[in-house]
């Protein structure tokens, strides 16, 4: 239960800073890659201060031949992911990122674990429910491609993130060490792309308000993976996104056809319920 109230912070504080960002790179005020950027600094500081202050910053070598890949995908889910959260209403946003669940449960079936008839039905009503959606859209889902993309590369991120801190390393190491990776990248894009300095924008509060709430929410959910299994988070932390996404997509960027999306979301509720 804690876990799962963890993730629904966690959801809550990602919807703040995503919203704030789209708005901020379709204004033109910010790149890509400064939005990147800041929305992994607070939270990779903030991680790798309570691990050196709990001595917890725990790395194990034996673990590189799953860092290295999760590293390497870490910074293409990065990449595609800002780009859909610009291109994509925030509604579709929420919506079709439920497909991380039902292909995360087929690498748990991989795994070893057994398909229920239950699970069989819950995966059923998500596909249905992004079928529905693709309908109301007309097949015309801003960033349709980036979004599949998005939602099939979190299952191997998360994957390899859910083992190597069962096995090797603490979250702390882990999460701080891809994070830095991933911040290295998007900050010399940044420079060499668009010419810009992201700590030069901290300066301003409303890029400060997104860098904080995007750490906070990265830092929320990395500890809810250590209360509940990877399946089971991944689904609150979904569900509670669409929710929220839902709805700053009618209050703040007055989007379309949000009766429909929210009978959509009914569905996949269900469907994520019956998969846990």
């Amino acid at each position: 239960m804690f876990g799962i109230l963890l993730a629904a912070a966690a959801s809550a504080f990602g919807e703040l800073s995503d919203s704030l960002g789209k708005k901020e790179v379709k204004d033109g005020k910010e790149s890509y890659y400064t939005f990147g950027f800041l929305s992994l600094l607070f939270g990779a500081v903030f991680i790798a201060v309570i691990g050196f202050l709990r001595h917890s910053m725990v790395f194990s070598m034996a673990s590189l031949p799953t860092f290295i890949p999760r590293a390497i995908l870490e910074i293409l889910q990065v990449h595609i992911t800002i780009l859909a959260i610009v291109k994509a209403d925030r509604s579709d946003f929420g919506l079709i990122r439920t497909l991380t669940i039902p292909f995360l449960l087929l690498v748990d079936i991989a795994l070893g674990y057994v398909i229920t008839t239950k699970q069989l039905f819950g995966i059923t009503f998500i596909f249905i429910a992004v079928a529905l959606l693709l309908s109301v859209e007309h097949l015309r889902v801003k960033g349709l491609w980036l979004l599949v993309g998005s939602s099939l590369n979190a299952v191997a991120t998360i994957s390899l993130y859910k083992y190597n801190i069962t096995h090797f390393n603490s979250v702390e190491a882990e999460q701080s060490l891809i994070s830095l990776i991933v911040m290295i990248y998007l900050f010399f894009c940044a420079m060499l792309v668009y010419k810009e300095d992201p700590f030069r924008f901290m300066r301003k509060p409303v890029f400060m308000f997104q860098m904080v709430t995007s750490g906070l929410a990265s830092v929320i959910v990395s500890y809810a993976y250590l209360f509940a299994p990877a399946t089971i988070i991944t689904t609150a932390t979904r569900s509670f996104s669409v929710f929220f996404s839902l709805i700053s997509g009618k209050i703040y960027f007055k989007e379309k056809n949000v009766a429909a999306k929210a009978f959509i979301f009914s569905l996949i509720i269900v469907g994520l319920i019956l998969l846990v």
